[in-house]
């Protein structure tokens, strides 16, 4: 059986793998506003893993929905890919995620700081799409979704949790909590895929 070891350093709160296998297929998911799409973005660039927005993938042009039972086809069909770095919440499909992933990076930023890059995102993509949503998605936030980012601590984490919680012994689980967190984790990645692709050469 293997050892899993808790992790609470560099700011980080969560459980990893202690063979270090290399990560291949990761879920990033937070509330809005934390950061996901872009932590992905440089993650990938990193491992040189493909990145899969899940917010440009289910909205069209518009703000249009897909419906509830080709959403779940569509993300089904890219579970199957070898590898893998998506972002996004969706929490009807998150169990089969969760399922297929064996990484999963929670960004438990605090509600604070995401309504104000929420705000900061309208105020740079006000009549454009941003570059991880589907075209014609317009930046919108409403008050609908601004209660959503308030209220995630309370209505949304806790349940997360206990998901992360209850896959912690077959998934590496990295929760970070800040920037400086998100910052010494990418670093940290960034040294040791350098690590690897070196001793591979």
């Amino acid at each position: 059986m293997e050892h899993y070891q808790f992790l609470d350093m560099l700011g980080m709160v969560g459980y990893e793998k202690s063979n270090k296998n290399p990560m291949k297929k990761i879920l990033v998911i937070g509330s809005g506003g934390a950061g996901k799409s872009t932590f992905a973005q440089r993650l990938g660039a990193i491992l040189k893993l493909e990145v899969i927005h899940l917010d440009s993938l289910y909205w069209s042009s518009g703000w249009v929905e897909m419906p509830k039972d080709k959403w779940r086809a569509v993300v089904e069909d890219l579970l199957q890919y070898d590898s893998w770095i998506m972002d996004g919440n969706y929490g009807g499909t998150l169990d089969l995620r969760l399922a297929a992933c064996d990484s999963v990076i929670f960004l438990d930023v605090p509600r604070l700081i995401c309504l104000q890059r929420l705000l900061k995102r309208v105020a740079l993509y006000r009549k454009a799409s941003r570059p991880d949503m589907a075209a014609g998605c317009h930046e919108r936030v409403n008050w609908e979704f601004i209660k959503y980012v308030w209220d995630y601590p309370r209505k949304k984490r806790p349940a997360l949790l206990e998901k992360l919680k209850s896959c912690s012994q077959t998934k590496s689980v990295i929760i970070l909590k800040s920037q400086a967190d998100i910052e010494s984790y990418l670093a940290n990645q960034r040294i040791s895929h350098s690590a690897i692709v070196s001793t591979t050469d």
